[in-house]
């Protein structure tokens, strides 16, 4: 082959690379539509008949053309974490009074952005070209939909530098006019429309063929950098000016404000003019500009200390409450809920809104009949705002929490301290029904097919009284249920065996453990390995660990403790369910730790806690919480405290931070 043509085919790919670049993240193209489509031909025609020349971050692979089988599961490298919400200048006023707190006597100032309503996304990129992109999923593990984020335009394929390794964070958006458009084609062909914008982006990017994602016009603007090998720009400001640099799309009303009430008139600017943007934003994002004050100020289970959103004003709608009814949850608690006239609420229509407890009730005066203004909290979660007084027609009925729960008739207590009302029975059947829908929901030990209509006749028909029971049931059972036919009744169990294989995290999550969520369970399963290690943990070695709360630790240690959940646990374990945790490992990584517990305690220089966890997870090794004879090694930075003082009584291998290093690297 002519060396010439190789060279060409680089340049083509280059220029196309930069025009690109210019139009989709500058919006200021230099060339003609023509133009481009003319260097675009020649690649096109160079490549075919050369095929060996086609790179993976060449312009013409960014639509492909195979349907998928599905997405896979990745974990990212750092978490990508949710933000906690402020929806007032007060909410903000005690987020900055938190930082501040936090860094007492240093000056802070504060990156303020528009909050892009769409879907979080993650790019990796090696030696400066794009290898993959995912989902935001669960925070800890996304979807990786590379090959439709290589059909969104705005993101590069290659960048502008030739980075070892970074990873990028943004929002993937539908802009308004193709919202609409889109929302006219489907309503033509008689296909279901969209909510909003959020859904149609997030599933246009779900799609399993990425001609359609390439269809839906579909774009970025990504705003941090999640992980980089190389030196760290020193702020979150700069850090968005480098991304610029390297190619990314970065939205540009991005403000640095030196204290919260320059941060709070920002933000009211935006609500005025927020409807004025191609795109929908449902909020601003505030987040410390030093980078080196976020780490010091780090994160709890779900969210930054450093960063907060902003949510503006939901949209609202008034509607009448036609009745007000109580569901029992899985730990007993009552909650009123209003049965309303249905509205239309940021494009989905809305019947119901949660009253949450008694209080609220009383504070808002609402009464069954009330004309009230109902919004979405967040845009998520319908609610009653206030109701409307003077258009009462004296037709209206007060409402009491009653004193006998409903579903069981047992007493209804109201516990000092707390706004909930409970059931005092632990039989409640209610309870029993809640806490298997949350067993078997995603996230938890997510069997498919496993309905609360389902659920509710298995109860009813004493086939299942708890989860353990779930793993009792047979096909001549399930089959006389109603719309039970013989490839559901067999797919339904097959899904239940399926299950017995999940993580030890999904397991403590589906036990509705109360306080432990996801993230927490996750952390849990991580530490100590096993269901055993865990059920032996005192509520001090649960505390020892980072992110563990003494509120948690508590509710862990009294859970175990309470001989009904040993029994169901027991029974859970005969019927083969998974009580061990599996690390993922690298693909090809040598697991030299294998077999290996380690305990981290200071303060480390090169390593945050987390990042010293992964390094020993990533080859093999296992971290707790605690020190124990069953100890391998104690990794110690700066001020150790007491578990140093421990491994000394117990003779355990103490690691300073450059041994830890070695140890790592095999030496």
């Amino acid at each position: 082959m002519d060396s010439k043509i190789k060279d060409r085919a680089e340049e083509l790919r280059r220029q196309i690379h930069r025009h690109n670049y210019q139009y989709y993240a500058l919006d200021n193209p230099i060339i003609s539509d023509a133009e481009f489509d003319q260097l675009m031909q020649e690649l096109l025609q160079i490549e075919e008949k050369y095929p060996e020349l086609v790179t993976a971050d060449s312009p013409t692979q960014r639509v492909g053309g195979v349907v998928q089988k599905g997405f896979n599961s990745v974990p990212h490298r750092i978490p990508m974490l949710s933000l906690g919400n402020a929806f007032n200048e007060g909410d903000l006023r005690e987020f900055d009074r938190r930082v501040r707190n936090s860094l007492p006597g240093e000056a802070v100032s504060y990156v303020v952005e528009l909050k892009i309503d769409g879907l979080a996304i993650s790019l990796w990129y090696e030696k400066g070209v794009l290898v993959r992109g995912a989902t935001r999923g669960d925070g800890e593990m996304g979807e990786d939909i590379t090959v439709n984020l290589k059909t969104v335009k705005a993101i590069p394929l290659r960048l502008a530098e030739e980075v070892p390794f970074i990873e990028v964070r943004g929002e993937a958006y539908m802009p308004k006019e193709s919202f609409v458009r889109l929302n006219e084609a489907r309503e033509e062909a008689g296909e279901p429309l969209f909510a909003n914008p959020r859904n149609a982006a997030a599933g246009s990017l779900r799609q399993l063929d990425p001609r359609i994602t390439a269809s839906r016009n579909l774009s970025v603007f990504m705003y941090a950098i999640g992980h980089l090998e190389g030196n760290s720009p020193g702020s979150h400001a700069k850090g968005l000016d480098w991304l610029k640099q390297l190619g990314f799309r970065v939205n540009p009303h991005y403000k640095v404000c030196q204290d919260i009430q320059e941060v709070i008139e920002y933000c009211q600017q935006w609500q005025e003019k927020r409807f004025d943007l191609p795109y929908a934003i449902d909020g601003m994002v505030i987040k410390v500009d030093s980078l080196a004050q976020q780490e010091r100020l780090g994160a709890t289970l779900k969210s930054p200390r450093w960063a907060i959103a902003y949510k503006f004003p939901a949209e609202q709608a008034v509607s009448t409450i036609k009745d007000i009814i109580l569901r029992v949850g899985r730990t007993g608690v009552l909650t009123p809920t209003a049965i309303l006239e249905p509205v239309q609420l940021a494009g989905t229509t809305v019947s119901k809104a949660t009253l949450h407890n008694e209080d609220i009730i009383v504070q808002k005066d609402i009464r069954i009949g009330d004309q009230a203004l109902v919004q979405k909290a967040g845009d998520i979660i319908p609610e009653i705002v206030q109701i409307y007084p003077e258009r009462r027609t004296g037709k209206e009925r007060p409402f009491t929490m009653p004193a006998t729960c409903p579903e069981c008739g047992a007493q209804v207590v109201r516990v000092p301290g707390e706004a909930a009302h409970r059931c005092t029975n632990e039989n409640c059947p209610a309870k029993s029904r809640e806490g298997i829908i949350h067993f078997v929901s995603r996230g938890a030990m997510d069997i498919v097919g496993l309905g609360e209509g389902i659920i509710n006749q298995l109860i009813k028909g004493g086939l299942v009284k708890d989860p353990a029971d779930l793993y009792d049931l047979k096909y001549e059972e399930l089959i006389r249920l109603e719309r039970m036919g013989a490839r559901s009744s067999q797919k339904l169990l097959d899904a239940i065996a399926v299950s017995k294989n999940n993580s030890l995290s999904q397991l403590l999550f589906g036990l509705g453990i109360r306080h432990v969520g996801e993230r927490a369970a996750k952390i849990l399963a991580r530490q100590f390995g096993s269901l055993d290690s865990l059920r032996s943990a005192s509520v001090e070695d649960l505390t020892n660990i980072p992110e563990i709360g003494p509120r948690i630790a508590q509710s862990v240690v009294e859970y175990f403790n309470k001989p009904e959940n040993q029994v169901l646990l027991e029974r859970l374990a005969q019927a083969g369910v998974n009580m061990q945790e599996q690390i993922a490992h690298a693909e090809g990584e040598e697991q030299t730790l294998a077999g290996k517990t380690f305990v981290v305690t200071g303060t480390l220089q090169n390593f945050t806690r987390q990042e010293a966890q992964q390094a020993i997870e990533k080859l093999g090794g296992k971290v707790s919480g605690s020190v124990s004879k069953k100890t391998d090694y104690v990794v110690v930075g700066e001020n150790p405290g007491s578990k140093h003082d421990k491994a000394l009584q117990l003779g355990i291998t103490i690691l300073n931070e450059e041994e830890f290093m070695a140890l790592l690297q095999g030496k």
